[in-house]
């Protein structure tokens, strides 16, 4: 949590505070995470000139209170990005000083988080790494102790055991963090799980090596990485079974990284029918074909609610316009790729040319087949495109703009609502006014029944790829309304359209279809469950699970008109 709050208000500074932008020391200790920062603009500052300008951000690990006031004095505006439970530590420490307390700090002296804590003790802080330590301190008539946040769990209880049997007196405070306190946990389970464990994190992190130190404790081998380029694809090839953690300064799209890589590597070691399965999926999906035919069925299904019986043509409309728009928006619009999908972003700048060759080719099919079925149908579909097309386009010269709104994708939570009507509108409206030139209360239900779909796929890649889409400033609507109430309003989505086609269904405002459709999209709350219950992990599997509920809705349909 604290590593993530602070990333994110070191990206919200670019667009809240005075340029140019620090950060004192390094924010946290993940050297990818500070790479990305200098790029934005953000550098690094180990000193305090005489005369500053512009903003700095405390780092996470916090610093001393006479740091922070030379940094004003200096000239900066300061932006405190230490970590909520580190402030916990220092607010201790700092009440019980003002009292008279020493304070025995367990830790790494050399650590900023100690560092920044021993400011806070009034001259009466010492600190301590081992037992040997602890017993070479002088005896306090009052003292507290405290750890620091991601100290080792095992060792801070032999530090209470040697307090009760040497210091009864002494006041001790576990500040541990859970979060660091549960991994180290977790770690241990996991270390008896598997036959080899990978963890990710900065080599100079502290947390990460103690996690790396309990899996060699435990007996496993360990494989402390801080990319997925440090994977050591030989040695893993010997164990069966892999298991994955990071350290707390580790962002998500670099364990997501590690992640994907590791999914390849246990694919491609033996050949049965997961491997083939695995390279079938991954094509597919990387080139949108799958989404393509996913559509295909929505609007398969769609036409067969509404009692269409020549829809042929207007799911061929369905899955080129579906596939165009979504390579055209990846080819130009895929600098979130770099840190969601880096499979993706390789993909398309290795295959930009033939994949360029197919949106124009899947366009060219869409048009000329609409305009087989009359001008109205024609038009619609050109101004589809157009819409679809300008989305990544800059519409208002800079000049003329109000803010940072150039383009129709700068409108926060844009991408999310409007592919899920374009689907809609595809899928679900096109082909009836394609057919009959009229819209039925069926089609209203069919149109809230994609869309429905379609909202809740899109949001839920949304929440997968927050990180990413900070990063690159995408505005979102699981970063504008959070990732919890964004998962509640999935989840509602979702319930609303199972009860509505049930409701439906049952009074015969919709054929029996309404039945069998009702299954996608209980499936889908299903998987959003078993995912934030963390039994489910982001990659190629959950992806293509995702996409298969359209295909599914075809098949499901295809079963109900059979039989």
């Amino acid at each position: 949590m604290g590593v993530r709050r602070a990333v994110e208000l070191a990206l919200d500074a670019l667009n809240k505070y005075d340029h140019p932008i620090y950060t004192y020391g390094p924010l946290i200790h993940n050297p990818q995470v500070l790479d990305l920062l200098e790029e934005r603009g953000i550098s690094v500052i180990n000193d305090i000139p005489e005369n500053g300008s512009g903003t700095i951000l405390i780092r996470t690990h916090g610093v001393p209170p006479a740091t922070k006031e030379k940094l004003k004095t200096a000239g900066f505006n300061v932006v405190d990005t230490t970590c909520p439970r580190v402030i916990k530590v220092q607010t201790i420490i700092d009440k019980h000083a003002r009292q008279g307390y020493a304070s025995i700090i367990i830790g790494d002296k050399e650590h900023p988080e100690v560092i920044g804590l021993l400011g806070f003790s009034h001259g009466k802080g010492v600190v301590a790494g081992t037992i040997k330590d602890l017993n070479a301190l002088e005896h306090f008539s009052k003292a507290i102790i405290v750890a620091q946040t991601t100290q080792n769990k095992l060792f801070f209880e032999d530090v209470k055991k040697w307090a009760a049997q040497n210091f009864p007196h002494y006041k001790i405070f576990d500040t541990i963090c859970d979060s660091a306190e549960n991994r180290q946990a977790e770690i241990r389970q996991l270390a008896n799980m598997v036959d080899a464990v990978v963890v990710v994190g900065g080599h100079n992190s502290g947390n990460t090596r103690r996690l790396a130190n309990i899996v060699k404790l435990a007996g496993k081998p360990v494989f402390h990485i801080e990319s997925e380029s440090e994977l050591d694809a030989v040695a893993l090839s010997k164990a069966r079974r892999i298991g994955l953690t990071a350290g707390a300064s580790t962002p998500n799209w670099i364990i997501k990284r590690v992640y994907n890589t590791l999914e390849t590597l246990s694919v491609s070691k033996v050949k049965n029918l997961r491997t083939i399965l695995f390279n079938i999926q991954r094509p597919l999906l990387l080139t949108n074909i799958y989404v393509a035919i996913g559509s295909g069925c929505l609007c398969y299904a769609a036409s067969n609610l509404q009692g269409i019986t020549h829809f042929f043509s207007t799911i061929l409309i369905a899955m080129f316009y579906i596939l165009t728009m979504h390579v055209i928006n990846n080819l130009t619009g895929s600098q979130a790729d770099r840190y969601n999908d880096p499979d993706r972003a390789a993909f398309y700048k290795t295959y930009k040319t033939s994949l360029s060759i197919l949106a124009i080719t899947g366009g060219v099919m869409y048009l000329i087949t609409a305009y087989t079925l009359g001008i109205i149908p024609f038009l619609i579909i050109l101004a589809m495109s157009i819409m679809g097309l300008s989305y990544n386009l800059r519409w208002v010269p800079k000049p003329l703009s109000l803010g940072k709104y150039f383009r129709i994708r700068d409108i926060p939570g844009s991408k999310t609502v409007l592919i899920a009507i374009a689907w809609g509108i595809i899928t679900s409206v096109f082909p009836i006014i394609t057919v009959l030139g009229e819209i039925h209360l069926t089609t209203v239900l069919a149109f809230l029944w994609t869309t429905s779909l379609v909202f809740v796929r899109t949001a839920f890649s949304d929440i997968l790829d927050m990180q990413g889409d900070r990063i690159v400033g995408k505005e979102t609507i699981p970063i504008l309304v959070g990732e919890a109430k964004t998962m509640r309003i999935l989840k509602y989505t979702l319930i609303f359209i199972i009860a509505l086609f049930f409701t439906a269904s049952v009074f015969q405002l919709i054929s029996s279809l309404g039945f069998f459709l009702l299954i996608c999209p209980v499936l889908m709350l299903t998987v959003l469950i078993i995912h934030e219950r963390g039994y489910m992990l982001p990659g190629i599997r959950l992806e293509f699970l995702i996409e298969s509920h359209f295909v599914l809705s075809g098949f499901l349909t295809y079963l109900w008109s059979a039989f």
